[in-house]
């Protein structure tokens, strides 16, 4: 009978008949482990290489060597080898903080600067009579020059809207430099605003004549004041004005990477080409483009951190976006604003701030300054009081993460005890614990390439125990170190008995598909691989071995040419040889899980054919739960489950089956308990391990069997 939970749901059971005496899992593999950048235990789906690249990178530059983790060699061979989906679980040392976005600046001035000025004694200025032609004034801007002349050259070669026309019946009666310089300012300062159209001001307070601008800003530096300048002729410089600062214009919003690590900071100067110094294909610049006050929309754009300005490489463009938070195309909803992070109290992932899903793969909206509620009013017309937030064109960095690979971290072969490419068991237990959780993450294949029995065995132990509880992956499992020898393994091996787990030996030599150096890897890095080639021409109940399912196609050589006696004290003690022949290369040869009981459970095709079979089952009887506890329900079970089981058998899963959902087990007192009982019975197919061949040899004239 069924061991029901209390609360409703689904249980599944094996019952093994096999001792001798004495909907499938669509999520493909899981790999927990070091990557180059990415978001930190956040267990992300990666559907390509490529994509596992942009996202988590491919090459670490430690001292002055460049490495490649095992993580990302093993989702090379993956999808390599027919991958579709892979589950990259980040897991480091340290604290890992994210990059935030360099200034992106709206209209908005937050701090007015200083105001460009120039002061002068105004006698130095008068060095005539009053009418004289050599009292004229002239300011030359970067683009015209200004008169202020006296009327006796009024005809000659100026602006006739800032020219001051002294006379004796003008603003002043006696032509004293007091009363000249005072009827300056006051047609300087006249009702029409022609010198402040300008941006400038003058004011007078005897002797002190001043032109200075009205706003703060640098755009008047460098305007200049001529003395003895009668209309047409330049005069003589007196000075420029000068002091002029900046305005501080307000930040629209700040962007942040979803990628973890100092590998994220590019902030700093650009260089000639446009390119940021510290930028690299690794960490994202951000771009401002087609800001709209009319519309209050803007693009934004994610640019590889190492491109030009002549040359962009554009990897993700969210167009038409706006600080409206009532409108469907508001940025944080649009490309996302949540930040996750792993909860070590509930073993979850919480949200711990934001509202929206994130979107792009690369980066989220941090903050925003001032949001742009309706920021068109009923009439189509953007509202004065927002126009000014929209963020301006332009373009800059990422910077302020924190966290960076372990000094002296041990890499490929020269990984040990308490340093496994800069990591310690204990940088995995989150992730270990987390993926305990089938609900939220599925995956048929589950690897940690850098851990190994010999040396963290209390780490594996754990992971073992969940892949048992779980009941719906294989985990695959190293025993040594590189330096472990063929006794060391099986002394690895004999510490372990479970159908969930199978182990390969020995390393082998590959070319590394990040920096192209020859290195040794230990055989879980590319078993996802051989599984994924296994699944994609056959099925899982296939045995992900021999020559034509097994063949590691990127192997140099293993560390270890083994011989037949080596590969017999393997395959007894349930490791699974890597094999080298001479015209095939080098092959898995073996497929046992880490069961010491013989029954079929021992071989690998038949725990995943198993696994198969309960996952897929297990959604059918998902959508009879709550349902009415008739026989009509019990043939709707039963008229999805045979043709399945049907299909498995006709592509050589199963020899037979029987599936069994009547009255005969589901009894009265059964029903009763809200109970729904059934009985799978299945015999899986074998595979052929041993071949024998008797060559006998008949005398001449012999009659063959027909």
């Amino acid at each position: 009978m069924a061991n029901f939970p209390v609360s409703p749901g689904v249980n599944t059971s094996e019952i093994d008949n096999t001792f001798l005496m004495g909907q499938p899992v669509q999520a493909g593999a899981a790999i927990v482990g070091p990557t180059v950048k990415g978001p930190v235990e956040l267990p992300t789906l990666v559907s390509s290489y490529a994509d596992y690249v942009n996202r988590f990178g491919d090459v670490l530059v430690s001292g002055s060597n460049t490495y490649s983790y095992f993580t990302s060699v093993s989702a090379y061979n993956y999808f390599n080898n027919g991958g579709t989906s892979l589950i990259v679980a980040r897991v480091v040392s340290g604290s890992y903080t994210s990059a935030t976005s360099s200034k992106i600046d709206n209209s908005l001035t937050t701090t007015t600067g200083n105001t460009a000025s120039l002061s002068i004694n105004a006698t130095t200025i008068i060095t005539g009579s009053a009418t004289g032609s050599y009292q004229g004034i002239r300011i030359q801007t970067s683009t015209n020059d200004y008169y202020i002349i006296p009327n006796s050259d009024s005809s000659n070669y100026y602006n006739t809207l800032l020219d001051f026309f002294y006379t004796s019946s003008g603003p002043t009666t006696n032509a004293s430099t007091t009363n000249y310089m005072n009827a300056v300012v006051s047609t300087i300062n006249d009702p029409n605003a022609e010198f402040a159209a300008l941006g400038l001001t003058a004011s007078f307070s005897s002797p002190t004549f001043t032109i200075s601008a009205i706003n703060g800003g640098t755009t008047l530096n460098g305007v200049t004041l001529y003395k003895n300048a009668p209309a047409g002729n330049p005069g003589t410089l007196i000075n420029s004005l000068s002091g002029g600062t900046a305005n501080v214009l307000g930040s629209a919003l700040v962007l942040e990477t979803l990628g973890e690590g100092i590998i994220m900071n590019n902030s700093g100067t650009l260089n000639a080409d446009g390119t940021l110094v510290s930028g690299s294909k690794d960490n994202v610049r951000w771009e401002i483009t087609n800001a709209n006050t009319a519309s209050g929309t803007f693009n934004v754009l994610v640019r590889q951190g190492n491109d030009k300005t002549n040359s962009k490489t554009i990897l993700e463009s969210w167009n038409n976006v706006n600080l409206d938070p009532n409108s469907s195309r508001f940025i944080s909803q649009v490309i996302g604003d949540q930040v996750l992070e792993y909860n070590s109290t509930s073993n979850q992932i919480d949200i711990s701030s934001g509202t929206y899903p994130n979107q792009s793969r690369y980066i989220r909206v941090k903050s925003i300054s001032n949001l742009t509620p309706n920021y068109l009013n009923s009439s189509g017309t953007p509202v004065s009081a927002y126009t000014a937030s929209i963020p301006l064109n332009g373009s800059g960095s990422f910077g302020s993460a924190t966290g960076n690979v372990k000094a002296g971290a041990n890499f490929y072969e020269n990984i040990s005890s308490g340093n496994t490419q800069g990591l310690v068991a204990g940088n995995y237990t989150n992730m270990v614990n987390l993926l305990k959780n089938k609900d939220d993450y599925q995956f048929n294949i589950l690897s940690t390439p850098g851990l190994y029995n010999a040396d963290y065995a209390s780490t594996i132990s754990s992971i073992v125990t969940n892949t048992q509880n779980r009941g719906d992956n294989l985990y695959v499992v190293d025993l040594t170190s590189y330096s472990g020898g063929i006794t060391d393994a099986i002394t690895e091996a004999q510490s372990r008995d479970t159908s969930y787990a199978a182990t390969y030996w020995p390393w082998v030599r590959i070319q590394d598909p990040g920096t192209g150096k020859q290195v040794f890897v230990p055989a879980s890095t590319l078993l996802p691989g051989v599984f994924a080639f296994n699944d994609k021409v056959a099925a899982p109940w296939f045995a992900p071995a021999g020559i034509n399912r097994g063949g590691l196609s990127t192997v140099l050589r293993a560390k270890v040419k083994l011989s037949q006696a080596d590969r017999d004290n393997l395959y007894t003690n349930n490791i699974n040889p890597i094999a080298t022949f001479p015209r095939t290369g080098v092959s898995v040869f073996g497929q046992k899980t880490l069961q010491k009981g013989a029954s079929a459970l021992d071989r690998i095709n038949v725990r995943r054919l198993l696994i198969e079979l309960k996952s897929y089952i297990a959604q059918i009887a998902d959508t009879l739960v709550f349902e009415q506890n008739t026989i009509t329900t019990r043939n709707n079970f039963l008229a999805r489950v045979n043709p399945y089981l049907e299909t498995i058998q006709q592509k050589q899963g199963l020899y037979a089956f029987r599936v069994v959902m009547d009255e005969t087990i589901n009894t009265p007192d059964v029903i009763d308990r809200n109970q729904l009982v059934g009985q799978i019975f299945i015999q899986p197919a074998r595979t052929v391990e041993f071949i024998a061949l008797d060559f006998i040899l008949e005398p001449t004239g012999a009659q063959f069997p027909g």
